[in-house]
């Protein structure tokens, strides 16, 4: 299905199942289909909303810079929400959209039930050159994607073993990044790498988080681990679970581990034990 935000942008979504809706928002560049292994067993105890945000996967793609924000897109992730009737609903993101869940949960405190934080940060991630990303914005709009994509496969900025061994061992993984990657206009790249980049750090406003969260990281991913870490001591009653054999992407490189986490949280949630 599709749902319209306020600017007239189409974002494709996916619906699964029964119960407690649980909207799950992915990174960047990444698609909907980042979360389709666990979708399944999510959607036995949940309405699972999974989605594009704009400028990736197959949503609508606008053209021009200023259609492009951490903040707008946390804008069309409430949108999303309502667009499905949906007053109260639990997230749960990765990655970038770690950094869009993060403002929505702090512009509409009232409407998150639960907060699962995966691979994510509460500003800038540890490591990222502010001038390498603004070296790359460049190449994106001057040189294209292809030009970009050589670059970063060279460089492997989230390169783990875990990771490697994903794309060794697991058939069209490789391919299907690369169709993520090239889905999204250079505008859209350049433009979201920057906010990404030169954010906030909105840790201490995290404070102020009042439903039951839960903080994922793979072990191995090191840009992410001082933020995680950070979350799950700031935000009150915060769970951090640090997934075995998992780098930027626990829930494809270690299921099991992830899901197990995810489900318990879940349950604990249901029952109001989460606290």
């Amino acid at each position: 299905m599709r749902v319209t935000t306020d600017d007239g942008v189409g974002l494709e979504v996916s619906v699964s199942g029964e119960g407690p809706p649980l909207v799950m928002v992915h990174g960047f560049p990444g698609a909907k289909e980042d979360f389709t292994d666990q979708v399944p067993a999510l959607a036995e105890h949940a309405t699972v909303v999974t989605f594009d945000l704009r400028g990736h996967g197959e949503s609508d793609k606008p053209e021009t810079a200023d259609a492009y924000s951490l903040d707008r897109l946390a804008l069309d992730t409430l949108q999303i929400a309502d667009g499905l009737g949906f007053e109260r609903f639990r997230l749960l993101e990765h990655s970038m959209g770690g950094m869009v869940v993060r403002r929505a949960v702090l512009h509409a405190p009232d409407r998150i039930e639960a907060l699962v934080l995966m691979d994510t940060t509460p500003g800038p991630p540890d490591g990222i050159d502010p001038d390498l990303a603004n070296a790359g914005a460049v190449i994106a709009l001057e040189d294209g994607m292809e030009v970009l994509r050589e670059i970063l496969d060279e460089m492997d900025p989230l390169g783990t073993p875990a990771d490697r061994r994903l794309r060794a061992e697991r058939p069209g993984y490789v391919e299907y990044g690369r169709r993520n990657f090239f889905a999204v206009p250079p505008v859209a790249y350049a433009t979201l790498l920057l906010d990404i980049v030169h954010q906030p750090d909105e840790l201490e406003a995290l404070r102020s988080v009042s439903c039951p969260t839960l903080v994922i990281v793979g072990e191995q991913d090191e840009p992410f681990l001082r933020g995680s870490r950070s979350m799950a001591e700031t935000i009150p009653g915060a769970e951090l679970v640090v997934v075995p054999d998992a780098g930027h992407s626990p829930q494809l490189e270690n299921p099991p581990a992830w899901l197990d986490a995810m489900e318990r949280f879940l349950a604990r949630v249901d029952t109001g034990a989460a606290r």
